[in-house]
């Protein structure tokens, strides 16, 4: 006679150990059919004006040289004036560098980006005390 298999006991759910994560809200500025910034493009624009080059700054931000020049263009075409201006390589190697407008544009939008989380800090809070942390 062939032995059964032992009845196994229900294993309670592991607790959960999830570490902290602030609520997020994506804010996009349009400029017509275009994003003229957003939390991806303020990133680029950081980074640009840290390492002065748009393949250094896509490399930070791990995308491709060519998504981060297009984001760049793009912007550059929302905008009166251009945010990020871009030398060609040679001798001395290229560069590009962020723009007094692209400054303004990228401060502005962090100040409405903390203005934003602001204003839901308290339900944030209010509705995490519902979640199993």
């Amino acid at each position: 006679m062939p032995k059964s298999a032992p009845k196994s006991a229900a294993k309670p759910a592991p607790k959960r150990t999830t570490t902290y994560q602030p609520a997020t809200i994506r804010i996009r500025i349009g400029a017509g059919e275009n994003i003229a910034i957003g939390q991806g493009k303020a990133d680029l624009l950081e980074a640009i004006h840290r390492t002065g080059s748009i393949s250094a700054a896509a490399r930070d931000l791990g995308m491709s040289y060519r998504k981060a020049w297009l984001l760049m263009d793009e912007m550059n075409q929302c905008f009166r004036t251009p945010v990020v201006v871009a030398s060609k390589g040679g001798p001395q190697g290229g560069g590009a560098e962020v723009t007094p407008m692209g400054l303004e544009a990228l401060t502005r939008f962090r100040e409405i980006q903390a203005k934003a989380f602001a204003a839901i800090d308290t339900d944030v809070k209010t509705f995490r005390k519902r979640l199993l942390l």
